[in-house]
């Protein structure tokens, strides 16, 4: 699934503390030629607030077992995410389809300013101030998806060394 990105570091949830969130449940239909047939699908966003983070779709007849297999398919699908003091190390663009979520770190104190499925994604990784925007499409599942574009693309202070082969220091002295 994360197999675009470079710098990934997938997860076990073994000894980890996850939380689910609910983002969203939506009834689907299929016509047969017997009349309709309703199922649900469900996005849930699972982590332990301190770096980890994954998400998960879950598609059943009734909504506890379509949210059930959504969390199932979440803890499948855990990454670290760099988190630096409560904020992300950097500015980072995200897309989707046709969602765009676009990230900002925050001063201490700000608080969590996004809309309802990035603020679940964000809240689970760990993020206390962060600012955000979501353009273009407001389906939840695709701008799950597009936060989670844009949070696979930050990098670290260290990596950021590491990759250039440098020291700490002369990356911060420029």
């Amino acid at each position: 699934m994360y197999q675009n990105y470079k710098n990934v570091e997938t997860v076990k949830p073994g000894g980890l503390e996850l939380k689910d969130r609910l983002v969203g449940v939506q009834r689907v239909t299929k016509v047969t030629k017997g009349g309709r047939a309703f199922g649900f699908s469900a996005i849930v966003v699972v982590g332990d607030e301190n770096g980890v983070v994954g998400q998960g779709l879950g598609k059943s007849k009734d909504v506890a077992s379509a949210i059930a297999k959504a969390i199932e398919d979440a803890k499948k699908n855990l990454v670290r995410i760099p988190i630096n003091k409560g904020t992300l190390p950097h500015e980072q663009k995200g897309k989707y389809g046709g969602a765009r979520v676009t990230l900002l770190p925050a001063a201490p104190g700000t608080g969590v300013i996004a809309g309802g499925a990035v603020r679940a994604v964000l809240e689970a990784v760990g993020v206390h101030d962060v600012l955000s925007k979501s353009q273009g499409s407001s389906n939840p599942h695709n701008v799950v998806k597009a936060t989670f574009d844009a949070l696979l693309q930050m990098r670290s202070a260290q990596t950021v060394a590491r990759q250039r082969g440098i020291s700490l220091e002369k990356l911060y002295k420029g």
